[in-house]
């Protein structure tokens, strides 16, 4: 049973346009579901992609969209809540807010629409630190989200004779799952890098909160690959990976590494853990939610990998040394020539 047909939720968002990207390079067709097919005009115009405009949230578009599907691949997760609440007593059965619907609510439909058509395989985007007890609403949801899909998998000793005489659909037996763990994702288009480089380019000094939490952060072209890879190897069914970087940094180190790449000198005060607390809930409650309360306890966790890359996915993961470079080191002569003139004084 080979993997031809690919259906992707979240693929038009970050990492989504990476990984449908890839799955177009390695011939899979693949069917993009999104809610507003206007912004997906780079995916339109690729080959063998077809998007389509749906509400993911619907369980009955989900049957219909994973109709003839082999593999469904989702990417769906977000960082903020519309109302944000991040007490430790706010839990999903208290209150079910976004996080519970994309993250656990959604897995959990999926799970359910590719049971139904017998779609054979799922890949699933979780988060490292995701834990079904966590302290942080996201990684709450999103270890909640993950056991699920989990739960959905074949056991290890079933796969080979699934993947040689092709899918069986018992009670009791469920699908070649795969999920992974990344650290926080860094390339062109993020939301994470970009945005500290826009901070440090506006402001001259720069408090910051959770400034010794660690990352690991990894390129987006790796986790592409890492799930696009996998699709059809017999060795990832059944597995969890943690995808990290090759280093870890803290969240100063990284503000720091992105002032030498854009020539940009500013002062960086850290936030003690009152302060940093202080200056979350301001900025949750501004457009753009730059940072919540939830994101800061979510740092009380570390970031970072307890292993190496995984082999399975071949290579060495990229450094943000040798990629940020491309993408934060100035995009046009004049913006070059601006920032020498401010270096300079002038």
């Amino acid at each position: 049973m080979i993997i031809k047909n690919v259906c992707v939720l979240g693929g038009s968002g970050f990492v989504g346009t990476y990984v449908v990207s890839q799955l177009v390079e390695k011939g899979y067709k693949v069917r993009v579901l999104t809610r507003k097919r206007e912004r997906s005009k780079d995916l339109i115009v690729l080959p063998t992609v077809e998007v389509v405009e749906a509400n993911i949230h619907d369980e009955r578009v989900l049957n219909k969209q994973f109709e003839g599907m082999d593999a469904v691949i989702n990417l769906v997760g977000i960082l903020h809540e519309r109302n944000c609440h991040s007490s430790r007593v706010d839990k999903p059965q208290a209150r079910r807010g976004d996080f519970h619907e994309n993250h656990v609510e959604l897995p959990r439909k999926i799970v359910h629409a590719c049971a139904i058509n017998q779609v054979p395989r799922l890949l699933h985007m979780s988060a490292l630190g995701a834990e079904p007890t966590a302290d942080s609403g996201y990684l709450r949801s999103k270890g909640i989200g993950e056991h699920l899909v989990r739960e959905a998998g074949l056991p290890d000793s079933k796969h080979e004779n699934w993947y040689l005489n092709g899918p069986k659909f018992i009670r009791g037996q469920g699908m070649a799952v795969t999920i992974f763990r990344p650290s926080v994702i860094f390339g062109r288009g993020d939301s994470f890098v970009s945005k500290f480089a826009g901070l440090i380019k506006s402001f001259p000094i720069l408090p910051l909160a959770g400034a010794g939490a660690k990352f690991q952060p990894v390129f987006v072209e790796d986790v592409a690959n890492a799930f696009v890879s996998s699709l059809n190897n017999l060795e990832t069914f059944g597995k969890t990976y943690e995808l990290c970087g090759p280093k870890v940094y803290t969240l100063k180190e990284i503000m720091e590494l992105v002032m030498d790449i854009t020539g940009k000198k500013r002062s960086i005060i850290p936030l003690c853990p009152r302060l940093s607390y202080v200056q979350a809930l301001i900025l949750e409650n501004l457009p753009g939610k730059m940072m919540t309360r939830d994101n800061l306890l979510s740092m009380q966790v570390d970031n970072v990998c307890g292993c190496d890359f995984p082999a399975v996915f071949g290579g060495k993961p990229a450094a943000m040394e040798a990629i940020l470079p491309s993408y934060l080191g100035g995009e046009n002569p004049r913006e070059r020539y601006m920032d020498l003139r401010e270096n300079a004084g002038r």
